[in-house]
């Protein structure tokens, strides 16, 4: 059933990629901003919150590159999937 819809996206995201990587971007960021700032408001020990602050702007930043540099669309669209699922996981885990 996940591969299944992952493959359907993927498609879709190969069949208009400039588009895509665009748009994508913009949401992208938006929630990578979100997981920052939830990050640095939960006062936690600074020895897990810089490091989690670090894989969430490493994160976008991999995905930014990848859309800048014109990698390959499967890439591309991997490091979107991971940038936006790590970055949603972190503000759930900061709220809960």
């Amino acid at each position: 059933m996940i591969t299944k819809l992952y493959n359907l996206l993927l498609n879709e995201f190969k069949r208009e990629q400039t588009g895509y990587s665009t748009i994508a971007i913009i949401g992208q960021s938006c929630i990578g901003s979100v997981a920052a700032m939830v990050v640095l408001m939960n006062h936690m020990n600074a020895a897990i919150q810089l490091p989690l602050l670090f894989l969430v702007t490493i994160l976008c930043m991999a995905y930014n590159g990848a859309v800048l540099s014109r990698l390959n669309a499967k890439i591309t669209f991997n490091l979107l999937v991971l940038s936006v699922l790590f970055s949603i996981l972190t503000i759930v885990g900061n709220l809960i």
